[in-house]
């Protein structure tokens, strides 16, 4: 007896595929193997493979903030080392038309201290003595 050959649509080869490549996401998920429902439900693997985006979207946002947390700590220990704190240190080179963001400056406390003593000497210059009236409020 011959085997009768069953033809895939384009629609159902299409399905085929999209479920293989979703479940190659899941490490759990071997089409060829049956050991356990991962294996066998393709719901099951959607809903693991949803949730692991969205444990890993959830992790990245946590690290950017602790990035950042860290990055705003290492400013202000090495400006307190010049003798500015952190506000004021970054408020004064924005003064000065100094435009790096957190990461730049972290970088260039570590690797190259002259160059960031240099840069805490600019702010300290744009220090201005605080009176009454500042440029950015004045009371009539």
């Amino acid at each position: 007896m011959e085997k009768e050959r069953v033809k895939l649509s384009l629609e159902d080869s299409n399905i085929i595929w999209r479920v293989y490549n979703f479940g190659t996401q899941c490490p759990r998920f071997k089409p060829g193997l049956l050991r356990d429902r991962h294996a066998r439900c393709y719901r099951l693997v959607v809903r693991a493979v949803t949730r692991a985006f969205v444990k890993c979207t959830k992790v990245q946002r946590l690290k950017k903030r602790n990035m950042g947390t860290l990055w705003i700590n290492q400013i202000t220990g090495a400006s307190q080392e010049h003798g500015l704190k952190y506000p004021a240190f970054t408020v004064n080179l924005v003064k000065c038309q100094v435009e790096l963001n957190s990461k730049v400056l972290v970088d260039l406390a570590i690797c190259e201290p002259k160059t960031f003593k240099s840069l805490a000497a600019l702010a300290k210059r744009r220090k201005e003595p605080e009176s009454i009236f500042s440029r950015g409020e004045q009371y009539h």
